[in-house]
């Protein structure tokens, strides 16, 4: 990378994805989104959270989600 990468907050990451906020929350609860805690926040790498999707994670997160909910 050609400067440090910048941390981004729940609503920048969700911004970033294109998903609502609580659906980064849920991923939080369920522990499965790469986030670091930084006193009271949840911070993201957006490297990490991509890479995180393009492995399917997050896919397979949904797909479970949606059986549980009947979605």
């Amino acid at each position: 990378m050609n400067e440090t990468e910048r941390w981004l907050s729940v609503e920048e990451i969700a911004k970033h994805l294109g998903v609502s906020k609580e659906t980064v929350y849920r991923w939080l609860e369920k522990q499965t989104v790469p986030a670091h805690r930084i006193g009271k926040l949840w911070k993201f790498k957006p490297s990490e959270v991509d890479q995180w999707v393009v492995s399917g994670d997050a896919a397979t997160l949904e797909q479970q989600q949606g059986k549980h909910h009947g979605s």
